[in-house]
């Protein structure tokens, strides 16, 4: 008698999905069937939404998977373009080719040995190409999109999905409506962008002074845009800023300083700012971040609770190697940044050390999501 595995009890599969350890177990286990998948669906946020590091091999299209919580690099590989990636956002990548179109990619899609989604890619317009240097250009368009940024999911959200990118040498901000648009629409100012993020139902984007503008989506070239907070002195000229949604609840910035050792240059130091809006705009340097955790590089800054996931360190800020105006290639700059001690300590293991010495792309980190 044939087993009906398509229709086993919700409660059995359920159990079966609770007592899954590895990201590898559970992706295949929700790719047996569409129940089986609706289960790993539901029960995806409780299990799996914990920053993952995507590593290029030396095999072409094929990256690795490193896991912070398990402390190794998983059984599985994913199938990717052995490029740079200029935004990771939403379990999305996202990535320029040579015409200047702009690329999604859900990289949990393209398991390897798991039969690939159809919605695993998305392709968007080309964005308006460089006034001078093309050619130059055309060989190095992973970096004409310095970073990139999604507010919604563009298969389950679609409706609501806007990428946001900053481009080209002046770090200038553009949008495109999924669904909506079929073109780019081009804010002029500010410049040059650093970050930008979708918070409280705004648009924010961080300078090079550190001051926040906030905006909204239109069809309008000069949305809307407001200065909030002014500048904060400069103390490195190689300090870099991200901001990040912490938790859903406060509005931060995070800034990267840098040095040269040598020829290299490395982090130092990071300090964090909370965005104070009750009475004064402004940014409110902090001591702590308590028990969260961020995740920062060319990726969507992550926040997470670090006491709902074993092996993640609280007060701590883990970073990797991105795109930097003062640095192309991958450097090898990454590590856990302790905000109380203010010191940097290394985190992975021998193997994947071993990767990470091997690779001449940036690393990034992503929230697996699957997708029906």
């Amino acid at each position: 008698m044939d087993s009906d595995w398509a229709n086993l009890p919700m409660h059995l599969l359920d159990s079966v999905s609770d007592r899954l350890v590895s990201l590898s177990d559970y992706l295949r286990f929700s790719m047996v069937c569409k129940s089986w998948y609706c289960v790993a669906k539901d029960n995806q946020k409780a299990h799996h939404q914990f920053p993952m590091l995507l590593i290029s091999t030396d095999k072409e299209g094929t990256w690795n998977v490193y896991s912070v919580t398990d402390n190794k690099v998983l059984d599985l590989q994913i199938r990717l373009p052995n490029k740079r990636f200029c935004g990771s956002s939403k379990g999305w990548l996202v990535t320029v080719e040579e015409n200047f179109a702009v690329t999604l990619l859900n990289p949990f899609s393209r398991v390897i040995g798991i039969e690939e989604k159809e919605n695993s890619i998305i392709h968007l317009p080309p964005l308006e190409g460089p006034k001078q240097g093309r050619e130059e250009w055309v060989k190095k368009c992973d970096y004409y999109v310095y970073k990139a940024m999604i507010s919604a999911d563009p298969v389950v959200n679609a409706e609501d999905c806007v990428v946001v990118v900053i481009y080209e040498e002046q770090c200038r901000l553009s949008f495109i409506r999924l669904n909506k648009d079929k073109a780019w629409t081009y804010v002029h100012r500010p410049r040059p962008v650093q970050d930008v993020l979708f918070f409280g139902n705004r648009y924010h984007a961080v300078n090079y002074w550190s001051n926040l503008y906030s905006f909204d989506i239109t069809t309008q070239s000069n949305s809307d845009v407001n200065c909030f907070v002014s500048s904060i002195p400069l103390q490195n000229v190689y300090t870099k800023r991200y901001l990040v949604d912490s938790n859903e609840k406060e509005l931060m910035m995070v800034q990267r300083h840098m040095a040269y050792e040598g020829s290299k240059l490395v982090t130092k130091k990071f300090k964090t700012f909370k965005f104070k809006l009750d009475d004064i705009f402004d940014w409110i340097e902090q001591e702590t971040l308590g028990d969260v955790a961020l995740f920062v590089g060319d990726n969507s800054t992550v926040s997470v609770v670090a006491s709902s996931f074993s092996g993640c360190q609280p007060n701590c800020i883990y970073f990797n190697d991105d795109n930097n105006c003062m640095k192309g290639c991958f450097e090898g700059d990454f590590g856990v940044y302790n905000v109380g001690t203010k010191s940097i300590s290394q985190l992975y293991t021998v193997d994947a050390m071993s990767l990470l010495e091997k690779t001449k792309l940036h690393p990034i980190w992503i929230v697996p999501t699957l997708q029906l």
